[in-house]
């Protein structure tokens, strides 16, 4: 069992097989987005949902794929910071560290916020906070705790959504012509819609940022991955057809709980209650998940003194990046009682977005011998990427990119500085 990092400092316990790996990916994708994310796409895409949620799985069956490979020769904590510093150079990757944290971060405060909004909607900033607080103690503990309240919580989350296909499939008010592709879907609009559930399937990325935690990566990452999308796919593709067949794309375009309102729509109105509880749930497992992924990407880039190196600590007992995680879980409280939750979300998207355009990037440089993927896969995550980046929503893309600016320039005054030293 590994005690040390590559450069001498403790090292993260490997602790979580195959199945943890991907439940922990589970927890992470199959959690708020598919209660929130379906209203606001089928808004945009009309009757063009579907198609969007294929555009979206292709950008992130290629985004895992380039991540997989990568993870597999680069078992560290960190994910595509690791991947753009070795295969990129060192601004590749702090750039996409810096895109990580600033962008995962809004996307921990929107999942809090998620969990404030269905749990208790009148006091959704209260309960938000403590949801950060409650969850930043549970990763304290150590990750093979979170990845045991993450299977309870998949576990939930899984249940409920199959209570809601099941309702929205056999009801005799579903109707299956809401399912065609009408004259209001358009190729700007698909693409727009896509890049919102691309939110949805961003999870995965939080088992390569747990490369130093998995036992055997060289195996057990690569299988992970691909296994998690796949069964998030599977779901999410089952959800979205039953809300499809209850509501239609205009019933679930004005629907404030879309999930909540197909089973009312479907003709089983007691089951509301249990989808809100199971949005809160899901939303909580997603925060888990996001919570422990970029602090261990804080970890790295604290490691490379890209972040203060008092955020590099393991703890001696616990063996996790003890410090990293309470200042990322409190970063994410002081943004939960003060941020916009649709503001939180497209920056979020737009950061996680560049971020995987970096890791197809990497993964292009691979050499077969290394486990280059095909070469179609860097080549349309990349580019899937970018052209999903650039359809959010104006603000999301402005103060995207500004803060990509911002981290840009603060490698340029690092470097100057250590030049000058």
């Amino acid at each position: 069992m590994n005690t040390t990092s590559p450069d001498g400092a403790p090292a993260l316990r490997r602790r979580l097989g195959l199945f943890d790996a991907v439940v922990i990916g589970l927890g992470a994708m199959v959690g708020a987005g598919i209660f929130a994310a379906l209203a606001p796409a089928a808004a945009t895409a009309g009757s063009g949902l579907l198609p969007a949620l294929a555009v979206a799985a292709v950008v992130a069956y290629c985004n895992a794929t380039s991540s997989a490979r990568l993870a597999a020769r680069y078992p560290e904590s960190g994910g595509t910071y690791v991947y753009g510093r070795e295969r990129l150079g060192p601004f590749w990757g702090h750039l996409a560290g810096w895109g990580f944290v600033a962008g995962k971060t809004a996307s921990c405060a929107a999942m809090a916020l998620t969990v404030g909004a269905y749990a208790w909607p009148a006091h959704d900033r209260e309960v938000a906070v403590a949801a950060v607080v409650a969850l930043t103690a549970v990763n304290y503990r150590g990750v093979q705790k979170s990845a045991w309240l993450t299977r309870a919580i998949v576990a939930v989350v899984l249940a409920v959504l199959a209570a809601v296909v099941t309702a929205g499939l056999t009801s005799p008010e579903a109707d299956g012509a809401r399912l065609a592709l009408g004259g209001d879907a358009s190729p700007a609009g698909v693409l727009g819609a896509a890049g919102l559930l691309f939110f949805a399937f961003a999870g995965y990325a939080r088992i390569a940022t747990l490369g130093e935690e998995v036992r055997d990566p060289a195996r057990t990452i690569p299988r992970a991955i691909p296994l998690a999308l796949g069964i998030t796919l599977a779901v999410y593709a089952a959800v979205a057809v039953a809300a499809l067949a209850a509501l239609g794309p205009d019933g679930l375009a004005d629907a404030g709980a879309p999930l909540a309102e197909a089973v009312r729509a479907a003709g089983v109105p007691e089951l509301a209650p249990v989808v809100r509880a199971g949005a809160a749930v899901a939303a909580l497992g997603s925060l888990l998940a996001l919570v422990l992924g970029v602090s261990r990407t804080t970890l790295a880039m604290a490691r490379d003194g890209h972040l203060p190196s008092v955020l590099a600590a393991v703890h001696p007992r616990f063996r996790v990046p003890h410090r990293a995680e309470l200042a990322v879980g409190a970063m994410v409280a002081v943004l939960a009682a003060t941020a916009d939750l649709r503001g939180a979300i497209g920056f979020s998207s737009f950061g996680v977005l560049v971020y995987y355009a970096i890791a197809n990037a990497s993964a292009w440089t691979l050499s077969r011998e290394e486990g280059r993927p095909p070469r179609a896969v860097p080549v349309i995550g990349l580019a899937g990427c970018l052209l999903l980046a650039v359809t959010l929503p104006l603000p999301s893309v402005v103060t995207g990119a500004a803060v990509l600016a911002a981290g840009a320039v603060l490698y340029g005054v690092r470097r100057g500085a250590r030049r000058a030293d």
